[in-house]
């Protein structure tokens, strides 16, 4: 009795460290309703440069799919409504399915989550019954050949699913849609699959805008709304939907099931009445969203929380009907031209070096190291540059006024925007195999001064060192803190199980 409990809470223990070793992270989906997109070679070629990890496509496209291949880049594929009916009818065509669509692919193409329907509940009754049938024979089928535990099975919703969302704490599902959600609740419950919902504070504000203020949907909000039965604080809508999933989810006894987002984003552009789609205001939405999830900041109901989020969209789809917003959401026009800059690692605003928050305002940008990059990359891309690249690196050397910070990342920053100055400026001056990243903040400090196209110097930073430094010890008991609990997660599991 004492060895099982022991062995049980051992495991538990495990898995705990397993949870807490985990992050959030931040994907793109990748629509493809529109004319003159690039081939999916081409785009599997975009994603890598900007160092884009996780994607999100809407079928099982088999040239996306190979497209894809020894990329690194992991996927969620998805069936559509319409195909719905013969994989709930027959197990065989989900076996066949797999067989021909998937199998032949993976996992050369790391599939990780796998669509059954797509906001059904916004179709009909007659779709919504199909989609736990489907979802289950799918689930069956990925157990067969024994990657029901690699590949995990969910649906996507709308946040029309939930009857109220405000305030948080009173979420609460739609009660028309009970026979769905209570078969699904306990299939994801039963294979830890997560609820996957699509969020858009964009048509909170749109369509309510005396109700919802455009700083609330943009994280950018002063003031605190408070919900009024919990106390808890929230400064951006995002959060405030998120929580009004968990509250209902919570309220149905589901409490270990996962939330991803599986849409979110804001438009560039839309018609004359919708005045909030900017590129600007997407930009903004984008840039706070990225470094929200990043800093595993979570929701005031659940801080901490890891979440997983995916933006949309990849591109601007022309094809799509309704509004002229409805055409505009993506990242980059089909010509791979980005519409506005986003920092897909998190830092936004703030240099990824000394923490400076200087915007240019005259259209300048730098070329920095990625901090996703690998060591090798970025010292591949440092010899490149200060060699071939003719790149002048002695500002770098000891004692010259960039060799501080001593870190690889900082001197192949340098190097990296020399040659990019040096050639133009263009995307393919900063690419260094996907190791650099085009930024519009200046990331010159102290004395060490950057180079832009045209001139040999930049204006200096004005961040002081007082507030690097803060960042960089803030960072550092961060760091030791999450160390110091994993230690000790780590250590006790090892006592546990030598005492077994």
């Amino acid at each position: 009795m004492g060895r099982g409990f022991r062995l049980i809470f051992a495991t538990s223990l495990l898995l705990m460290l397993l949870d807490l070793c985990r992050g959030s992270t931040i994907g793109i989906c990748y629509g493809r309703n529109a004319d003159d997109l690039p081939t999916p070679d081409k785009v599997a070629q975009l994603v890598k440069l900007h160092n884009i990890k996780y994607l999100r496509i809407y079928d099982s496209n088999i040239q996306v799919l190979k497209a894809f291949a020894n990329t690194g880049v992991q996927l969620i594929i998805g069936i559509s409504n319409s195909d719905l009916l013969p994989f709930s009818q027959f197990q065989s065509n989900a076996d066949t399915w797999l067989k021909n669509s998937i199998l032949p692919y993976y996992p050369a193409t790391k599939i990780t989550y796998i669509t059954v329907g797509a906001e059904a509940t916004e179709i009909s009754s007659n779709v919504t019954a199909l989609v736990v049938p489907a979802m289950q024979n799918i689930f069956t089928a990925l157990r067969k050949v024994g990657l029901h535990k690699r590949i995990k099975v969910s649906t996507t919703h709308s946040l029309g699913v939930l009857s109220r969302s405000f305030p948080p704490s009173a979420g609460a599902f739609n009660s028309n849609y009970a026979s769905f959600l209570k078969p699904l609740l306990i299939f994801l419950a039963e294979n830890q699959s997560p609820f996957m919902i699509d969020i858009y504070p964009y048509y909170a504000y749109r369509d309510s805008p005396n109700n919802v203020s455009l700083d609330y949907a943009l994280f950018e909000s002063s003031s605190d709304v408070i919900d009024p039965n919990t106390g808890l604080l929230y400064t951006n809508m995002f959060d405030a939907q998120i929580d009004a999933l968990y509250f209902a989810l919570m309220a149905l006894n589901f409490r270990t099931i996962k939330i991803m987002v599986t849409e979110t984003g804001w438009p560039s552009k839309g018609s004359a009445k919708e005045t909030a789609a900017t590129p600007d205001n997407a930009q903004t939405y984008n840039t706070n969203l990225i470094r929200h999830v990043i800093n595993d900041t979570g929701t005031p109901a659940k801080p901490g929380e890891a979440l997983d989020v995916y933006i949309f969209s990849l591109f601007n789809e022309n094809r799509k009907p309704g509004l002229d917003s409805e055409r505009n959401w993506g990242l980059f026009y089909p010509d791979e031209t980005s519409v506005y800059n986003l920092d897909f690692t998190g830092r936004g605003s703030v240099d990824v070096i000394t923490g400076a928050n200087i915007t240019s305002s005259n259209g300048t940008t730098w070329c920095i190291a990625s901090a996703n990059a690998s060591e090798i990359e970025l010292q591949k891309g440092l010899d490149w540059a200060c060699g071939s690249g003719n790149v002048d690196c002695s500002a770098i050397q000891p004692s010259q006024p960039c060799y501080e910070p001593d870190t690889l990342v900082s001197h192949a920053s340098f190097a990296f925007n020399g040659y990019y100055q040096q050639n133009g400026a263009t995307d393919v001056a900063c690419s260094f195999g996907g190791a650099g990243l085009k930024v519009d903040k200046n990331p010159s400090y102290d004395k060490c001064l950057y180079m832009t196209a045209g001139s040999n110097k930049t204006a200096t930073s004005n961040a002081t060192a007082i507030s690097s430094t803060s960042s960089s010890q803030a960072g550092e008991v961060h760091i030791l803190a999450l160390s110091s609990t994993i230690m000790t997660f780590f250590l006790s599991f090892i006592l546990i199980i030598g005492n077994i």
